[in-house]
């Protein structure tokens, strides 16, 4: 059972990460039109390499307590970086018959933030180790 702080936290930073992606998705999709949702690949892209940084920092330090690690990844990470955007955009464009498109928006998202996740962890623990 989780405590009311946990839940709390998680809460609070969830609040954050949603209203922080409507803002960065707005931002990019303002900035780069185009028929590829960029938007949500942005904060996808952006969320994954900070979880990366996250982890490392989680595992190499003891700066943060278990409620600061819960608002911060499952918080404001879980509710920036969006896979439900992302499934929905990605199915409009296979609906609208923009495969092509919709195969590069899938490619991007599944290996992009597996890959910046990556970056973010290996770059931090470089700096930490």
């Amino acid at each position: 059972m989780m405590s009311y702080q946990t839940i709390l936290a998680i809460g609070s930073g969830g609040f954050i990460g949603a209203i922080l992606r409507v803002y960065l998705n707005g931002l990019i999709s303002s900035n780069v039109p185009h028929e590829l949702p960029f938007g949500t690949l942005g904060v996808n892209l952006v969320g994954s390499f900070i979880m990366g940084i996250l982890i490392a920092y989680f595992m190499y330090t003891t700066l943060f307590s278990m409620h600061a690690k819960s608002f911060l990844s499952t918080g404001v990470l879980g509710a920036l970086t969006t896979y439900s955007a992302f499934a929905i955009e990605s199915f409009f464009l296979l609906e609208g018959g923009y495969i092509i498109l919709a195969l590069v928006n899938i490619s991007l998202n599944a290996f992009g933030t597996v890959f910046m996740a990556a970056c973010g962890f290996y770059i931090t623990k470089y700096f930490l180790a």
